[in-house]
């Protein structure tokens, strides 16, 4: 049992309504008691104990009146994580060095590290025993190839460890992945439902948009509900065997979380953390066999042939040392996908798909059910080759949308996607032919209007590598929920020119 705090470094609790994302961060005047006896300063690492939890934070120190001498203000993610009764006292006092400060130091100079240190790095990285400071150097040390397969699939392991883990019993589970960076690219509704309607389980959790104007759990909330709990994740796919939820509400592999949350920012890319980030998640969902789509293009987040097979060699070797089965499908990653970029603007692009509509784009049509076919292909029992014409049947027949309006229903209710109040075509300055489409820059136009954050924002685009335009023809309609939100989209269109184009001969 943990012994109380001495009574002059005990402050009542407080709360700040300050968010701080996912790092805890509580707040003092400079001149209480505690902080002139302890000694404590602005970035301290401090300990709250709080009842029976206890917490590591980072200290703001208040300079004036707005805090009391004798309080201790906690932001959003620290008063979730304490949870204090009205009233509460925390003791406080300075934290102790984490455990996993000898292995982080090594691993900064270089060593290899081995399971146990990483158990050791992530427990810290979970108990927020690690600075942002901390954090940002094992997410640099761990950069570009300097994590090897031994090292990558033990931060896999740990991460895997440390969180939540489902059992779904008998049976295969499927379930697929895109590594991501293609615009437009939203299949996994559409293969949910074909996999789904055809009697295989198939439960998806997804993520939120971090850099990009959508993520799959962002379309997906725009027609039903995505935030459930495990609980209620479970009741979906027993009643309909397949389910599309935001991953952050069912902590399958938190320490993922917080280790993107730094890392994105520094915008380095690391292999070894990308596999154990996916891999974590899908082992930690239970999932038995695993499709990666891996789109390949210069603007895409795989940009070569040799990032490419890097990243598969990875991901195979971490694969098959934790007993996953797990395909890798690489797919033209050059241009977008679909028409919409942004949350209801990709979602009525998958409603179009699964209702079999005359203008629904054919380009994610057909990816989806490549990736429903090679996804088929690998359940046990499945006869070599038959995946495309089983998802094409289930499509084609109306079923697959019946099952995902099925699995709407049960995660609360499913709603047509709604459209942005103010709307400009961008026009083509001069004529030619498509020669290159920029997809980094076509998404940040679309966050420009003001997805994700604005549902309905985005823009969308029917052009494609090898079209032609006339000068004055629109390039992209760019949609945002706001006339000031437009402008500034409108305003930087000209400058971003993601479409590349060339001369018709």
């Amino acid at each position: 049992m943990t012994p109380q705090a001495p009574g002059h470094t005990r402050l009542r609790v407080t709360r700040a309504g300050i968010d701080t994302y996912q790092q805890p961060v509580v707040y003092m005047h400079r001149d209480c008691e505690v902080c002139r006896s302890e000694g404590f300063a602005a970035m301290t690492r401090v300990r709250l104990d709080v009842g029976t939890r206890t917490l590591v934070a980072t200290l703001n120190v208040v300079v004036d009146d707005r805090l009391g001498l004798d309080e201790v203000a906690l932001s959003e993610v620290a008063w979730t994580l304490l949870d204090p009764m009205s009233g509460a006292m925390a003791g406080i006092r300075h934290a102790q060095p984490a455990a996993s400060a000898g292995a982080l130091r090594a691993k900064v100079f270089g060593a290899k590290l081995d399971d146990a240190q990483y158990l050791a790095l992530v427990q810290d990285v979970m108990e927020s025993r690690l600075s942002d400071l901390e954090l940002a150097a094992f997410v640099t040390a761990s950069a570009g190839d300097r994590l090897d397969h031994a090292e990558t699939t033990a931060l896999t392991r740990a991460m895997i460890f440390v969180g939540q883990r489902l059992d779904w019993g008998e049976g295969p589970v499927l379930d697929k992945h895109c590594v991501g960076g293609l615009p437009g690219n939203r299949t996994t509704p559409i293969v949910v439902a074909i996999v789904a309607a055809l009697g295989y389980r198939i439960p998806k959790t997804s993520s939120r948009a971090i850099t990009s104007p959508a993520g799959t759990a962002d379309t997906m909330e725009v027609m039903a509900p995505v935030a459930l709990d495990l609980p209620a994740m479970r009741r979906v796919v027993e009643r309909e065997g397949g389910c599309i939820v935001w991953g952050g509400n069912v902590r399958l592999s938190p320490a993922d979380d917080i280790l993107i949350r730094v890392q994105r920012p520094l915008d380095f890319d690391s292999d070894g953390q990308l596999v154990a980030s996916v891999l974590s998640k899908k082992i930690a969902a239970g999932s038995t066999h695993v499709l990666i789509d891996m789109p390949v293009g210069p603007t895409a987040k795989v940009r070569g042939e040799a990032a490419a097979h890097s990243l598969t060699t990875r991901l195979a070797h971490t694969a098959g040392a934790l007993g996953l089965q797990l395909g890798i499908h690489r797919s033209d990653g050059t241009q977008p996908v679909g028409r919409g970029i942004g949350p209801a603007l990709e979602a009525h692009d998958v409603l179009k798909v699964l209702r079999n509509a005359a203008d629904a784009p054919a380009d994610l049509r057909e990816r989806a059910l490549t990736l429903s076919a090679a996804l088929l292909d690998m359940a046990p029992g499945s006869s070599a080759g038959t995946g495309l014409e089983r998802a094409r049947s289930v499509l084609d027949s109306g079923a697959a949308l019946a099952k995902f309006l099925a699995i709407c229903e049960a995660q609360g209710g499913f709603r047509e996607p709604p459209r942005a109040a103010f709307t400009a075509d961008v026009p083509a300055k001069a004529s030619g032919r498509i020669a290159e489409i920029d997809n980094r820059r076509l998404a940040k136009l679309a966050k420009l209007a003001g997805a994700p954050t604005s549902p309905t924002a985005g823009l969308e685009t029917g052009l494609r590598v090898g079209d032609a335009v006339e000068r004055g023809q629109p390039l992209m309609t760019l949609h945002a929920e706001s006339a000031g939100e437009l402008a500034y989209a409108l305003e930087h269109a000209a400058a971003l020119q993601p479409f590349v184009l060339a001369e018709i001969p």
